[in-house]
């Protein structure tokens, strides 16, 4: 009888051997806890992608990537991150960007998780970047699972040693009964953890702090119509000196609490960008640029405007708890005007089509070439429309008035659950992109579809007419 009571354990730790390795195998962690983050950067005279790689194990190294796109200057940028919300040792290093465009790498430290900043300089400007580094989280989930798993284990050699040591049977009961529930458990854990939501990410709807970063249910005490919403941004246009054509002129970009008047310093990177910038100029010049940030609630960006004349200004921005907003603005540029035009890409062009106001319409660009494009800001092709605009009125001016500037996005094809987006060194993308989009009004409207091509930002400008929707 003993020996049939040692056999009857055994089988159940075989039975408790598979609850392990199929739950090991099954039940994986759902999601990534964190990924590479990657910030477009208008810095002075060079337009760049700041990668900044997940940082595993921490402490540990921080591989910091610049991508430079044609156009940018050679020269050294200074890094350095620094702690935001307690103390610790940061680091700094230098960037050696060479004349080709591509992808140039420094190697910082990071001593602990939460909140950190990454500062950009390159001798004249500094950017400021907030980042987290994430912490390693485990589920409740997990925790079941593992804790079950663990307890099952033991309790299969405290019963294995009872059962061979007692002379009665029923004392062998008590171990292996405990043996099956925590097994049990540990199974349930592991079923769970492969269907349950994943927590929210680290500081998407609460402010992140480095005690917070490693739990990620902090609202777990709140009910669930907690509204995690913050009021509107209110963006303030200046220039540094004069706006004139004889010269850069460096916007300065303030943003407010339309609540309480105080900088807005919540920006969640939306689009691989903390700002995007989009400016349509008194000829149709159109510009889409990512302002650095400089202090809590400023932005700033150094450009050329080289026509005279009213500007039109948009700023898209995410802000934590509250969604994206689009923030209009105005600008005047004096002085005399040079004649500029970006030229159309070579074989690139616009497919006809026809465009109802009311319904969801396509538009399809024709990049040229062949599956060679690559994500720009997260995505494979950008289109900003601004319209409808009238006729007999300067282009500037009246995309400065007009009701609609929409921002519409080609995305690449989905990806495996917890797989990486893949940055700018990826090409295999195009020719030919299209984007979806319903126009609310009909009317003419200015179009500017934008992809990547060997590092180079492509834009192919267009004017579509939107034809009102006959009545039924």
């Amino acid at each position: 009888m003993r020996w049939l009571r040692i056999a009857v354990v055994v089988l159940g730790g075989w039975l408790c051997m598979i609850g392990l390795v199929g739950g090991a195998v099954a039940h994986a962690d759902g999601g990534v806890a964190g990924s590479d983050l990657m910030v477009a950067q208008s810095l002075g005279d060079r337009e760049l992608t700041v990668v900044i790689r997940r940082a595993e194990p921490v402490p540990g190294p921080l591989r910091v990537d610049i991508i430079t796109h044609t156009g940018s200057a050679a020269g050294t940028l200074a890094l350095g991150v620094t702690p935001s919300d307690r103390g610790g040792d940061g680091s700094s290093g230098n960037v050696v960007l060479g004349d080709r465009a591509g992808v140039y790498s420094a190697t910082l430290h990071v001593d602990h998780a939460g909140p950190w900043e990454l500062v950009v300089g390159d001798g004249d400007q500094v950017a400021h970047i907030p980042f987290l580094v994430a912490a390693t989280v485990v589920t409740p989930w997990e925790r079941a699972a593992y804790g079950g798993f663990f307890g099952a284990g033991v309790l299969l050699l405290v019963s294995i040693g009872t059962a061979m040591v007692s002379k009665r049977g029923w004392p062998t009961l008590l171990p292996a009964g405990a043996m099956i529930a925590a097994l049990a458990v540990g199974i349930t854990g592991a079923t769970l953890s492969a269907s349950a939501p994943l927590p929210r990410p680290a500081g998407s709807l609460l402010d992140p702090t480095s005690d917070s970063i490693g739990d990620p249910y902090p609202e777990r005490q709140l009910p669930m119509t907690t509204n995690y919403s913050r009021p509107p941004v209110n963006l303030t246009l200046t220039t540094r000196g004069v706006a004139e054509t004889s010269h850069p002129t460096e916007l300065i970009l303030s943003l407010t609490d339309a609540a309480t008047g105080r900088p807005v310093d919540d920006l969640l990177v939306n689009d691989d960008a903390l700002l995007h910038l989009m400016i349509v100029g008194p000829n149709g010049s159109f510009w889409h640029r990512h302002p650095i940030r400089t202090g809590p609630g400023e932005y700033r960006i150094r450009l050329t405007l080289n026509q005279s004349g009213d500007y039109g200004v948009a700023a898209e921005i995410a802000r934590r708890g509250g969604g994206v907003q689009l923030l209009r603005s105005a600008l005047h540029v004096s002085g005399d005007s040079t004649p500029v035009s970006a030229p159309t890409p070579a074989g690139a062009e616009f497919v006809p089509t026809a465009l109802v106001a009311g319904e969801p319409g396509t538009l399809t660009t024709h990049f040229g070439g062949s599956l060679d494009l690559q994500p720009w800001l997260g995505m494979v092709g950008h289109l900003i429309a601004v319209g409808p605009l009238p006729d007999g009125i300067p282009t500037g001016s009246a995309a400065a008035a007009a009701p609609i500037w929409a921002h519409a996005h080609a995305m690449a094809p989905m990806l495996a659950p917890g797989a990486q987006l893949p940055d700018e060194t990826v090409a295999a993308y195009g020719p030919d992109v299209s984007f979806t989009f319903t126009f609310p009004l009909p009317g003419r409207y200015l179009v500017w579809a934008q992809a990547e091509r060997g590092y180079s930002v492509l834009t192919v400008p267009t004017t579509v007419d939107v034809r009102a929707k006959e009545p039924q």
